[in-house]
């Protein structure tokens, strides 16, 4: 056994390794769980005694010198290459670049705020973790309103009392009572962001999606200046041919309130499964500011006025570009999303 260990001992000291590949294979040989030295010290546990003590010195010399070549050859390799110069052939053919684009949920945000702010509104933002008043209390919603089922919360605390819920917003109406809050009168601004609801997903919905609301308040805002800002807002988003008009709904927040729709841009109006063949598609809510809201946030309804609105930016998007599935937004198939590099 002295032999053989002195025959490895030789080895290791005449050892050299030009490329990683080869000092990989000295490392499995000599110093991995199934290389030499390990099997060398299972004999050692069979040897006499009195042979033990020589024998034993040799092999931890063995162990030693192996560690001791493998750190110092991997650490001349690492300078090696760190030294060396790349040749690089300029005659072959360059790599064509593959260049990312913006996703489309992306691109029809970023002309939503394009449109309001050469209107003279700012963007602002807020949490999208918020609690039961500034989602819904401050917004007119009693504590037993039914309304508060239409919204379908993700709740993350429940509060046995209700009004101390925590939960993932459901709008971003939020971010205009913070707004109100926090300032004071004349506001003009839009809200971008993320909402969550907990529905059922299909191609129509999803358990989350993108809003963009806005809000204008100051001394005598009226219904006509509502009007006259969504007018302008769909012809510069769909085009000056089309059309829209306003429908009487419901909102706890606004008063009156109405629901915009815009002429179908699949079927041009004629009526077609997009437009469930009314020529008409909803794009987002509206109304008033409810005086309890301005209330609520300390501002003095006898004095300012206001109107807000809302859109889902994933239905802008999908009449945008005709997408007839709203699941693809969230799928990051790269198929899809190579479509929009044409619109960069």
């Amino acid at each position: 056994m002295e032999e053989r260990i002195q025959s490895l001992l030789r080895e290791i000291d005449d050892f050299k390794a030009k490329t990683k590949d080869e000092l990989e294979a000295f490392r499995l040989k000599f110093t991995s769980r199934k290389g030499i030295i390990n099997d060398l010290f299972e004999e050692f546990k069979q040897i006499p005694g009195e042979q033990k003590k020589n024998v034993g010195k040799i092999l931890n010399q063995l162990k030693q010198s192996a560690e001791s070549k493998l750190q110092q050859v991997s650490e001349w390799l690492e300078s090696s290459s760190a030294s060396e110069t790349i040749d690089i052939d300029l005659t072959l053919p360059p790599i064509p670049d593959k260049v990312g684009n913006l996703h489309p949920l992306t691109l029809t945000k970023n002309r939503i705020i394009e449109i309001f702010e050469r209107l003279g509104f700012n963007v602002e933002d807020g949490p999208e973790i918020e609690d039961d008043w500034h989602n819904f209390t401050a917004l007119n919603f009693p504590l037993n309103h039914p309304a508060r089922e239409m919204q379908d919360t993700f709740f993350i605390k429940k509060s046995a009392e209700g009004g101390g819920d925590i939960l993932l917003r459901t709008h971003t109406s939020n971010v205009q009572i913070r707004m109100m809050q926090n300032g004071k009168p004349p506001f003009r601004a839009i809200m971008p962001g993320r909402v969550y609801r907990n529905e059922a997903i299909s191609a129509r919905a999803h358990c989350f999606f993108h809003q963009v609301e806005g809000l204008y308040v100051d001394r005598k805002v009226g219904f006509a200046d509502l009007k006259q800002t969504l007018y302008h807002f769909a012809k510069e988003m769909f085009g000056k041919d089309t059309k829209i008009r306003f429908r009487p709904s419901f909102f706890p927040f606004t008063e009156p309130s109405a629901e915009i729709d815009i002429s179908c841009l699949i079927c041009g109006g004629s009526g077609c499964n997009v437009c469930k063949y009314s020529g008409w598609v909803e794009i987002a809510g509206s109304g008033m500011v409810h005086p309890n809201v301005l209330r609520n946030c300390g501002i003095d309804p006898e004095e300012f006025t206001g109107f807000a609105f809302g859109m889902g930016i994933e239905r802008v998007t999908m009449l945008r570009y005709q997408i007839n599935d709203l699941r693809l937004f969230s799928e990051n198939d790269v198929r899809f999303l190579k479509q929009f590099q044409s619109v960069l």
